[in-house]
């Protein structure tokens, strides 16, 4: 009988493996399903807006993580989305649940009546210049032009523009900014300055900026880039990119201009027939909130919430950083002649 002992605490041993790796696979083929169960999306929503795509794809990852619903985003140009909008044969209506989108693009959607009317009690707190007067589209987000210079020159001098007038007036500095004609964000800068100083003024500040600039830059980035780097003293500049820059150690430091600024609106929109209403509604009140300014930071953008009461909100210190008032007082034909106007006059000089 002894020598059958081995053999069978042998036999005991292989069965007592096989029962611990039957039970191992049963439970994690059960947790597997059950992570797929609870990460398969229960509907989804179809987005329309001119976001990067950086942008949209973070928003709609987060999103869908968190709320299982699968945003699915139709990036288009902003001319190719006001076309849509503005499209009587194929209407936008019925397509799409939300336009995501820059204010000057809402503010078109709005004679179209395309858009529902949407209150919230988040909505109500967005200060009555970020949002349509009908709560037909409210703003969600904001990126100001600020004056972002060199750490190094900044300490070197005391004479610190802090108007534009002042750095037009500022002798010895280099100056660099996003071309008027390679960003629309840069355009818009240009007309708000002619809507808030008038025409001949405004003109007078950017002649007497140009020859200060050492390049006007293609893209949005590159000014600030520019300051960070010693290429020039102080850039014209999106916030949003110079804390990017200065998260990443470089010595810049953001000064605002005293007597206002101009800032780019990234504001929705829900459409009137939007096939998925109620979806669309819950979205638009989380892009209100914090956790969509989370998801945006953890990705490297930085916007401005419009909504004060965000714990993002409070993390920035705009407490002097005053706005040009939205007059929007010209017309696409009247820009272009403008536009024109300064490559002709200034840019080509």
């Amino acid at each position: 009988m002894r020598r059958y002992v081995p053999l069978i605490f042998i036999v005991c041993s292989i069965l007592l493996i096989l029962v611990s790796i039957n039970t191992y696979w049963v439970y994690h083929t059960a947790t597997n399903n059950n992570q797929q169960i609870t990460t398969i999306p229960r509907s989804k929503i179809t987005v329309y807006s001119t976001l990067p795509a950086p942008i949209a794809a973070a928003i709609a990852a987060d999103y869908e993580k968190f709320n299982r619903v699968k945003v699915n985003f139709v990036l288009l140009s902003r001319k190719a989305l006001i076309d849509k909008i503005k499209s009587k044969a194929k209407p936008l209506n019925g397509q799409a649940d939300i336009i995501l989108a820059s204010e000057n693009v809402l503010k078109q959607a709005v004679p179209e009546n395309i858009l529902s009317a949407v209150s919230s009690e988040q909505e109500d707190i967005i200060a009555g210049e970020f949002k349509d007067k009908n709560n037909l589209w409210t703003g969600i987000w904001y990126d100001p032009i600020i004056f972002c210079a060199n750490r190094d020159f900044l300490q070197g001098t005391s004479d610190i523009p802090r108007t534009w007038q002042e750095l037009a007036a500022s002798k010895n500095v280099r100056i660099g900014i996003t071309d008027f004609l390679a960003s629309d964000t840069s355009a818009n800068l240009f007309y708000a300055l002619i809507d808030h100083y008038g025409e001949d003024k405004a003109f007078f500040i950017l002649r007497e900026l140009h020859p200060h600039i050492v390049q006007y830059a293609k893209y949005l980035s590159t000014p600030v880039r520019m300051a960070g780097m010693g290429e020039v003293d102080i850039s014209i500049a999106v916030q949003s990119e110079a804390i990017k820059y200065l998260n990443n150690d470089y010595p810049l430091i953001i000064v605002y201009p005293e007597d206002g600024t101009y800032r780019q609106l990234t504001g929705a929109a829900l459409l009137r027939n939007a096939p998925n209403r109620t979806e669309a509604k819950r979205f638009l009140k989380w892009l209100l909130g914090d956790d969509v300014q989370i998801c945006l930071q953890k990705n490297g953008f930085f916007f401005i919430p419009t909504n004060y009461s965000t714990l993002t909100y409070k993390t920035f210190a705009v407490k002097n950083l005053t706005l040009f008032s939205d007059k929007q007082s010209l017309d696409d034909e009247q820009k272009a002649l403008l536009l024109d106007r300064w490559v002709k006059t200034i840019r080509l000089q």
